[in-house]
């Protein structure tokens, strides 16, 4: 399992207030989790007006999946808003990557 992980910091050059600019991230997080099915959510800059930070995540079931989709996602979103920065992460997750930890397995 891999978790690709983004956080994109937006810049709302047509925004006046708070309002304006939450309503510009409102509608990119619902096209967003709409097309792709990704979780996003505003991290940070709540108290800009003209600038917003949202943070994304998906999973999938291997590493050339997460990438590709994440690349996706953050293509669709420099193609709706000004992108100032990006930054990503992936990480992996499987049963060599959780030995000797404090992971435990667990079924119903």
């Amino acid at each position: 399992m891999t978790v690709a992980i983004a956080r994109v910091t937006l810049f709302v050059g047509g925004s006046h207030s708070l309002k304006d600019k939450r309503m510009v991230l409102r509608r990119i997080k619902d096209l967003v989790r709409g097309k792709f099915n990704a979780a996003i959510a505003e991290v940070d800059d709540h108290d800009l007006w003209q600038r917003g930070t949202v943070g994304v995540t998906l999973v999938g079931n291997d590493r050339r999946f997460a990438e590709s989709a994440l690349d996706e996602v953050l293509r669709f979103i420099r193609d709706h808003a000004e992108v100032v920065k990006e930054e990503r992460e992936l990480q992996s997750f499987g049963a060599e990557d959780l030995q000797g930890s404090d992971f435990v397995h667990w079924e119903p």
